[in-house]
């Protein structure tokens, strides 16, 4: 075999070595990506969220949603108890909201504001947001939806369940036994943070594309 022949035998080795690891590497990152998408999924399914909506962004309304916040936190602590699992805890809260709508009532009338509340349990889309270390996918998610108002102004997100959101809490603590209420895949993701980066990245444009569609 003639220098020329023997090295144009190698390109070709080269590239097709080249094509099957591409290949390779690309069935693993779409596997990959599946396994992430479907693990992302248990995590939507298994968590309920808060998302409390200011009657507008003035000062004095800015500060009774975060005073309703905490009321609401404090009512939902004391109506958690250890029945209440990721099986049930959407209808535990679809049972809880009137309780809940009384709280908020209640601390809006105490604070000399006269207008309404009204709180739903819905399917609402979030983006991928951090909750200290913790990273929750974009998607749809059950959300207790409290709108104060005309509910124009800045609002408020934690995750009611699992119980990670405190009272009076303007920074973030988290409930190191989540285990006990998500996946274990779930929980990986969720505790995963940077190193699903490219992959909370991936799925927030899926998942924005999905939402635009209404799919």
């Amino acid at each position: 075999m003639s220098v020329f022949k023997y090295k144009a035998f190698n390109e070709r080795k080269d590239k097709i070595l080249l094509s099957v690891t591409a290949v390779a590497i690309s069935l693993y990152m779409a596997f990959s990506c599946t396994y992430f998408t479907a693990s992302a999924g248990t995590v939507k399914e298994d968590v309920v969220r808060l998302h409390i909506l200011a009657n507008s962004n003035s000062e004095v309304d800015q500060e009774i949603k975060l005073k309703v916040r905490d009321a609401l936190l404090e009512t939902n602590a004391s109506i958690l108890s250890n029945d209440v699992t990721k099986e049930n805890a959407k209808e535990h809260f679809e049972n809880s909201k009137e309780i809940l709508l009384k709280t908020a009532k209640e601390t809006l009338k105490e604070n000399g504001f006269n207008y309404n509340v009204k709180i739903t349990l819905q399917d609402e889309y979030f983006e991928t947001r951090d909750y200290g270390s913790l990273t929750f996918p974009a998607g749809q998610y059950t959300a207790l939806k409290v709108v104060l108002g005309k509910g124009e102004g800045k609002n408020w997100w934690c995750v009611m369940f699992p119980p990670l959101c405190v009272p009076a809490a303007d920074g973030i603590e988290t409930n190191e036994s989540n285990a006990d209420y998500l996946t274990q895949s779930g929980e990986k993701i969720v505790n995963g943070g940077e190193k699903y980066i490219v992959k909370f990245k991936i799925l927030e444009i899926y998942e924005e594309l999905r939402n635009k569609l209404g799919v």
